[in-house]
């Protein structure tokens, strides 16, 4: 009986050594990613953000996890070959809920991008977006939705309620110098007592934007306006903003919107502002450029 349990309490004690062993050899296969980013807002209930690192050889970018806070640092568990061997970091604005196929692509609407190169820490900027470096423009006031301008109409003299992005003339001319834009807006703004409110969207600077002729919007139907972006503040005032709204002395502003988007407000990417001095059309108001709150930071492996 002795010796069967002095065998027993050594077969378990070679049992416990045994996994302790396995223990010790057991190499997880993940790695962590840190994001340590400024400049992010946090968006609407209908979008996240989502991580994806380019891979040498692979078809597809492979995701790195989403996230909706805009506190830093986070850090993601990923696949530690895969983190190895990636060569760049991309982050992208996604819709909720994303499954199948989209789920596996990244959006168009690329935000960030840095390329680790030989190291493992890489700094990411707006290169997916375009290159804010040399953007620039004006803007002018005037109101002529409510002229029949096709028809040969005076100026009515009511300028202080519109304004439009470029050149002042007969036509007026665009002059905006922005990059072309793929999965994102333009989107102009002018700022009331009680917030911005849209000018509308567009991505052609020699065309109408894309509320010209909406009943829905705040520009009069007589006319659609000249061929450049831009508003004139006669009807639908949004609550609290009282039309039609005067224009002058207030500060005007170009963001560039992720597309599709869900909020009302203006997104964090703001490279052009100006302000409306006392003077309608031919007078002409030049914008700034603001890149000092764009996102920026860094990814390591």
């Amino acid at each position: 009986m002795l010796k069967r349990l002095i065998i027993g309490v050594m077969a378990i004690g070679l049992i416990a050594v045994s996994c302790s062993d396995d223990d010790d050899s057991v190499v997880t296969n993940v790695s962590n990613l840190t994001l340590n980013l400024t400049g992010l807002e946090a968006l609407g209930s209908d979008f996240v953000y989502e991580g994806w690192v380019i891979v040498p050889n692979q078809d597809l970018p492979v995701s790195t996890g989403t996230f909706t806070s805009v506190a830093f640092p986070q850090t993601f568990s990923v696949d530690r070959t895969t983190l190895e061997a990636a060569t760049a970091f991309v982050l992208t604005i996604e819709p909720v809920g994303e499954t199948g196929d989209a789920a596996l692509m990244p959006a168009e609407t690329k935000l960030l991008r840095g390329e680790f190169g030989t190291g493992n820490t890489a700094t990411v900027g707006l290169g997916p977006v375009g290159d804010f470096a040399n953007a620039a423009g004006t803007f002018f006031l005037r109101a002529p939705t409510d002229e029949d301008v096709p028809g040969g109409a005076m100026n009515n003299g009511n300028d202080q309620y519109g304004l439009w992005f470029g050149t002042p003339g007969m036509p007026p001319s665009p002059n905006l110098t922005l990059p072309e834009l793929t999965g994102w807006k333009y989107e102009g703004w002018v700022v009331t007592d009680n917030g911005p409110i849209s000018t509308g969207t567009f991505t052609s600077f020699d065309m109408r934007d894309d509320n010209a002729g909406d009943p829905n919007g705040f520009s009069e139907t007589v006319f659609d306006g000249p061929p450049l972006p831009g508003e004139d503040f006669f009807r639908n005032a949004p609550e609290g903003v009282t039309f039609p709204l005067d224009v002058r002395n207030r500060m005007v502003v170009i963001s560039v919107e992720p597309d599709p988007d869900d909020s009302p407000a203006p997104f964090v990417l703001k490279p052009l502002i100006g302000t409306a001095g006392m003077d309608t059309a031919p007078a002409s108001y030049d914008f700034e450029l603001k890149t000092d709150a764009f996102p920026a930071g860094s990814v390591s492996r």
